[in-house]
């Protein structure tokens, strides 16, 4: 059974910094292309960051690049996004997710994904 569980939410002052954790369970989390997605109240959902777990390649949203970072551990079969430089503007719930058939880009890109976690809030906020 595949499982998402993020962690790491919170509320944090513009400027400040944030990471959030995925534990997946039920499989191998190097196998697939693992990403997280973020919704606002009223927005469509954004593909924030993907990456492919075995090779690292990634794809990043270019309202995050350089500030956000991918990252994943397998031998905890976890994946983290690093958040800095937070903005009002990244608040919205973030989600982890995993895909086996679609490339990093398209997933992204087309906010796709098999296996969703159940999101956690990210509010950035003075």
């Amino acid at each position: 059974q595949v499982q998402l569980v993020e962690s790491g939410g919170g509320l944090v002052q513009p400027g400040g910094s944030l990471r959030l954790s995925c534990a997946a369970s039920g499989f191998t989390l190097e196998d697939y292309k693992i990403g997280w997605f973020r919704q606002a109240p009223g927005k469509e959902r954004e593909g924030v960051s993907c990456m492919r777990s075995s090779s690292g390649s990634t794809y990043y949203a270019d309202s995050v690049k350089g500030r956000f970072t991918i990252s994943r551990d397998n031998a905890k079969n976890t994946v983290y996004l690093q958040m800095n430089s937070l903005k009002p503007e990244d608040t919205a719930v973030y989600y982890c997710a995993v895909e086996y058939i679609m490339t990093v880009q398209a997933m992204c890109r087309m906010r796709r994904a098999g296996s969703w976690g159940q999101g956690t809030q990210v509010t950035v906020s003075s």
